[in-house]
């Protein structure tokens, strides 16, 4: 199912535009209508699963009843109900409902609507106007609304599937609530199965629905409504055949597990490669990784392969994590994640996945270790305050003429000289003498190099 979220239950790339633009208050669609059109809410006590949103008194309740005057931006994964909640408010009072969908609208038709809410304000009317996709919006689009929403010329309800922190410019958010709608949970998504079983509106009763059946639907829907009701549509067509529906007593057909298996391709993967999704997925594939749960990478991983996420984007993401948190607790995770990363510009996907597979599971099961990110940061730390000093005479360039005659590369010790490979000699300049950046764990090959680089330490320093 595509990620584009319209009404709470509108089936995918079926919303059409008359419908919103001449009456998004009615609910009573079409027989022909997808059964989540069919099934969106009318009234407010028909949407379920965002109390936290709809208590009495709240901000986005005083909308929907009539009474409130904030614009509002609504920011949810798909089918969780925005634009039947903008639905709702745009009938609060007699309101005049325009949407605009921001994969189709431009700044000409942003100033249109306006235009056209001004004039209905000299008649008492006031204009409420959805933008569905609003992240979709350029920032010269979202300009373009400024005025408009600050002098209340229209009441904005947009939608986003995104983080609108990282999508809607500054000065619209600070002009709007911004409301955060939350995936369904098993009691929501299974009421509204119940609901469109039996509601006129829905199934009227055609079908019956097996447990088994209705928790499956419940767990395919991840938290979207819509994706419930429409895998709900498709398993009952395939039980009630043309002509049989709400036929004679006692032969109603049942929607049993085997009919919603086989109606269900795969469960569509919710992720949004460009949006907050992308952010939240990636996190948690990074975290399982440091965490050292193989599977859990594993699950992220292939949710991102399945999306469609670029694979190169997920390389470099190993290659950092393999220095950021593994290290030199095994050296050798570097170079598996570079690896990978090689592979995926020479092979390309679908058989990449498994190069990324090979370096998620190794780096996974890697000791970890944060010693180069911590050494890289204390350093960073000292060079921004300005502990940095001059290089040490001896350890200046001596190949060019006149270099002696200033000191450079005077009295500097060729370590492979002696026996041991290694001198006493000053590297660090005089400021820093002495001052200790890495400091090896004990997890893996570090444990090592943490008996190695003191024992290094104490002979450059001259201190053994």
């Amino acid at each position: 199912m595509s990620d584009h979220d319209g009404g709470l239950f509108d089936a995918p790339g079926e919303r059409p535009d008359d419908e919103m633009q001449a009456s998004p208050g009615n609910q009573a669609a079409g027989a022909r209508a997808p059964l989540a059109v069919r099934m969106r809410p009318r009234v407010l006590d028909e949407v379920v699963g965002q109390d936290q949103l709809l208590a009495p008194g709240s901000p986005l309740r005083r909308l929907v009843e009539g009474t409130g005057a904030a614009s509002v931006i609504l920011y949810g994964p798909p089918g969780t109900g925005k634009t039947t909640l903008a639905s709702l408010i745009s009938t609060a009072t007699g309101r005049r409902f325009e949407a605009l969908s921001a994969l189709s609208a431009g700044v000409k038709e942003v100033r249109a609507v306006i235009e056209i809410a001004r004039r209905r304000i000299l008649h008492g009317e006031q204009t409420v106007l959805f933008i569905d996709e609003v992240h979709r919006f350029s920032r010269t689009q979202q300009d373009a609304l400024l005025a408009a929403v600050e002098n209340r010329t229209v009441l904005l309800v947009a939608a986003t599937t995104e983080n609108p922190s990282f999508s809607v410019v500054a000065p619209l958010l600070s002009r709007s609530l911004i409301l955060r709608l939350r995936p369904l949970d098993a009691a929501a998504i299974g009421e509204l199965i119940d609901r469109a079983v039996g509601d006129p509106r829905g199934l009227d009763g055609q079908v019956a629905l097996a447990p088994d059946a209705r928790e499956h639907l419940v767990s395919l829907a991840a938290g979207d409504a819509r994706r419930a009701l429409t895998a709900l549509e498709v398993a009952a067509e395939t039980v009630v055949r043309p002509g049989e529906a709400g036929g004679d007593a006692g032969a109603v057909p049942v929607v049993d597990l085997p009919a919603v298996e086989s109606s269900i391709d795969r469960a569509a993967v919710r992720y949004d490669r460009d949006g907050d999704q992308h952010y939240d997925v990636i996190s948690a594939f990074i975290k399982a990784i440091r965490g050292s749960d193989v599977d859990a990478a594993l699950h992220y991983l292939a949710r991102m392969i399945t999306a469609g996420e670029d694979p190169r984007f997920l390389a470099r993401r190993l290659v950092i994590h393999a220095s950021e948190d593994i290290g030199m607790a095994d050296p050798s995770a570097l170079q598996t994640a570079t690896a990978a990363a090689h592979a995926v510009q020479m092979i390309g996907m679908p058989e990449a996945g498994l190069a990324l597979a090979h370096a998620t599971i190794h780096l996974a099961t890697a000791p970890k270790s944060n010693g180069v990110v911590a050494a890289l940061n204390a350093a960073m730390a000292d060079v921004a305050k300005g502990r940095s000093g001059s290089v040490p005479a001896h350890l200046r360039d001596g190949h060019y003429a006149g270099a002696t005659g200033l000191g450079n590369a005077v009295g500097y010790q060729y370590p492979h000289d002696t026996p041991d490979g290694i001198v006493a000699q000053q590297y660090a300049p005089d400021e820093l003498v002495g001052v200790d950046y890495y400091q090896p764990t004990t997890h893996g090959f570090e444990r090592e190099l943490a008996s190695r680089v003191p024992r290094l330490r104490r002979i450059v320093r001259g201190t053994r």
